[in-house]
């Protein structure tokens, strides 16, 4: 069903509704959080279609950074179109009852893990620009991240987005990744302290 005012499936709407109300209660941990806080908001305020990857170039996306019990280890995805070692996300479907719903979908999809429950508070926030070939329209992503926490041992497989999945320890990531993992891991850990 498509609202009539808008011409964006009630989904996405009902999508964006959760967002500004995640994005609204979350206290970010420090100024540059903050301030993609209010750029998202600013953002779902300005697209009603802002939830859809058919919406504006730049669109939200969900994510999850899988770490072990003992925190010093995540599962990373090497991702077919980046070709990087990344948390587990994507884009929001219309099924998706929530951003954390979708950000648990995307990690349990990606990663094979079929009962990884996430955190349910919002962990971290970034903005990215997307290399021209590969992503279609997609230009930017502006992610709500999430964590989840698993055994090493459980079972992972790779979906058919990535060319592979594995562990890597947190103080040791791969080069190209560590810049965007690192601070999100940090994140992560900080959630699950509280």
């Amino acid at each position: 069903m498509t609202a009539p005012s808008t011409g964006v499936p009630t989904a996405y709407l009902a999508l964006r509704a959760d967002a500004q109300r995640v994005l609204e209660g979350w206290t970010a941990p420090d100024a540059g959080q903050e301030r993609l806080r209010v750029e998202l908001l600013a953002h779902c305020a300005e697209h009603p279609d802002a939830m859809a990857k058919q919406g504006p170039p730049a669109h939200l996306t969900a994510s999850a950074l899988v770490l072990n019990r003992s925190l010093d280890r995540v599962l990373l995805t090497l991702h077919a179109k980046a070709g990087l070692w990344l948390q587990f996300g994507g884009h929001f479907e219309p099924g998706d009852a929530s951003v954390l719903a979708a950000a648990t979908r995307e990690a349990r999809e990606e990663s094979g893990i079929a009962d990884l429950e996430l955190h349910p508070q919002l962990a971290h926030l970034d903005r990215h620009a997307l290399l021209a070939s590969g992503f279609g329209r997609c230009r930017e992503h502006l992610d709500l991240r999430y964590v989840g926490v698993t055994d090493d041992e459980d079972g992972y497989a790779v979906s058919d987005e990535s060319l592979d999945v594995a562990w890597w320890p947190v103080d040791a990531l791969p080069e190209a990744s560590g810049e965007e993992i690192r601070p999100l891991a940090e994140a992560a850990r900080r959630v699950l302290a509280t």
